[in-house]
């Protein structure tokens, strides 16, 4: 099985996926593939989530996993689903202990310092920093990396391409997640390949 590090590095960009419709699935992933984003995040925000990373898990060079996992029956569910990694907006002890007990690569949402201590009492070191923005922006992601430099970080809310690569830029993180990539409307095709593709363009 593939690590999160592995994960993290293989595109800068993770589209974060609301999928509403399971028949979108599919297109979605093929169009974000083609444009060269590999790892798919498909939000367990609504029922056809995990039908979603199913169907998802078909189309060739994607690697999906499941993300807003916020308990151990959740985990339990993506991991039944296919998914390929985890990613959860926040950390628990039950959650973290399930997570790194099923050996599935694992992305814990932090958004302080006690955050990723209690990650890193885990075992753990690669973070999703959330919410980005909100949470004090690349200011705040650099004064929270500079004690724990054996970190690295996937920021994730309110990124978009405009701010991308100035994220990308500080060197502990490894990748941004975005939901601009993947719109929730009925999938363009053309359109999501070309947003993929200038997204993957950001690479450093």
């Amino acid at each position: 099985m593939t690590d999160i590090a592995t994960i993290m590095r293989t595109a800068p960009v993770i589209p974060v996926i609301v999928v509403e419709d399971v028949e979108h699935a599919v297109p979605l992933a093929e169009a974000l593939v083609a444009g060269g984003l590999r790892v798919l995040e498909v939000t367990l925000r609504t029922p056809a989530a995990l039908e979603a990373i199913r169907a998802m898990k078909s189309v060739e060079g994607a690697i999906v996993g499941a993300g807003t996992v916020t308990n151990p029956d959740q985990l339990d569910e993506a991991l039944d689903a296919g998914s390929e990694f985890i990613v959860s907006p926040g950390l628990t002890e039950p959650l973290g202990r399930a997570a790194i007990a099923s050996g599935v690569p694992f992305l814990p949402g932090i958004a302080n310092a006690g955050d990723i201590m209690r990650g890193l009492d885990m075992g753990l070191t690669h973070f999703k920093f959330f919410p980005a923005m909100a949470a004090g922006g690349l200011p705040a992601l650099k004064a929270l990396a500079a004690p724990f430099g054996q970190c690295r970080f996937c920021p994730t809310g309110g990124i978009g391409l405009g701010n991308a690569a100035e994220w990308l830029a500080f060197e502990p993180v490894l990748c941004v997640g975005g939901s601009w990539v993947s719109p929730k409307w009925t999938p363009d095709r053309g359109e999501i390949e070309r947003l993929a593709r200038e997204a993957a363009g950001l690479a450093q």
